[in-house]
């Protein structure tokens, strides 16, 4: 064993810096130590170690998924989406997609929305959706979060895996239709046929007007959250209307953003994602309706 006095007669094998008082062994080393020699030295001795170990491989690149795009080159997940039941506002025709109140009771779930909803969470159970643990992601909208609850218990789901989503879900702001009996929103189909783009009237007590494209990039944004945060499972998307549901659908299919409304949800509806096949739909006139870019077609 090296005793102290061993030690201390040993040199160091680079200046010593253990005395900065010392000038001269900081200039010394300064001078001794070229940084590029020495980077360049491991570099080549690094690349001889693999190219002389043929055995020896370095570990394997996770592959990178990238930025999400609709419509998806390919789905790490599988999908279901939901749309909730009939609401309260719904039951009485009233159109109600103000965000402020979208967590108020009066914006739960009818008695007739209760009953859809079970028959909604029985066929998740019949398709098999949670058989192997699923991710409920319902909208905050209380009558979404209501039918997640539903969905979870019976298909025997965890509450720990209801994923409440605070904004990429919230319905469709319809702007000056807030309030308005729900057979006028066929006005806003309309225009939708003519245009992606197109928004509803504005209003000012705090409802957006949302044009289709502003619903395609909030749930562009909520896809590429769960392609990322997840990989080969389940997931159930539970929104409050029809429009998120038909706008993501189309999205992820390549059609027509402006056909989306072809692709409606009834209340309580539960539909696969099947990425592989374009759905039945109303197909339009090709002179009036050509797009060379879908879902961007305007």
């Amino acid at each position: 064993m090296l005793t102290s006095s061993t030690s201390s007669a040993i040199p160091p094998p680079y200046p010593s810096l253990s005395h900065p008082a010392n000038p001269r062994n900081l200039h010394h080393c300064s001078k001794s130590i070229n940084r590029r020699h020495l980077l360049t030295s491991l570099a080549i001795s690094t690349t001889s170690f693999f190219l002389e170990s043929p055995n020896i491989l370095p570990a394997p690149v996770a592959d990178a998924r990238g930025l999400f795009q609709m419509p998806p080159f390919r789905l790490t997940n599988r999908y279901f989406l939901v749309r909730a039941g009939e609401s309260e506002f719904e039951s009485l025709g009233i159109i109600n997609t103000n965000p402020v109140a979208k967590t108020s009771m009066d914006s739960g779930l009818s008695g007739e929305g209760k009953k859809q909803t079970a028959r909604a969470a029985l066929s998740l159970k019949a398709m098999g959706a949670c058989e192997d643990s699923c991710w409920i992601w319902p909208s905050i909208t209380q009558r979404a979060y209501q039918a997640a609850e539903i969905i979870a218990s019976v298909n025997g789901v965890n509450r720990s895996h209801i994923v409440p989503e605070y904004s990429f879900l919230d319905a469709r702001g319809l702007g000056a239709y807030e309030g308005k009996n729900l057979d006028s929103i066929a006005e806003v189909y309309a225009s939708d046929n003519i245009s992606s783009s197109i928004k509803p009237p504005p209003i000012d007590d705090g409802t957006p007007n949302e044009s289709v494209a502003d619903v395609f990039v909030r749930v562009t944004q909520l896809m590429s959250i769960l392609e990322t945060q997840y990989s080969g499972d389940t997931v159930i998307i539970v929104s409050p209307d029809s429009d998120n549901l038909t706008i993501l659908q189309a999205g992820l299919v390549g059609l027509d953003l402006r056909r989306h409304r072809d692709l409606s949800f009834g209340p309580g509806e539960v539909r696969f994602v099947d990425a592989s096949s374009i759905p039945t739909y109303k197909k339009p006139a090709s002179a009036v309706y050509k797009c060379s870019n879908p879902p961007s077609c305007n």
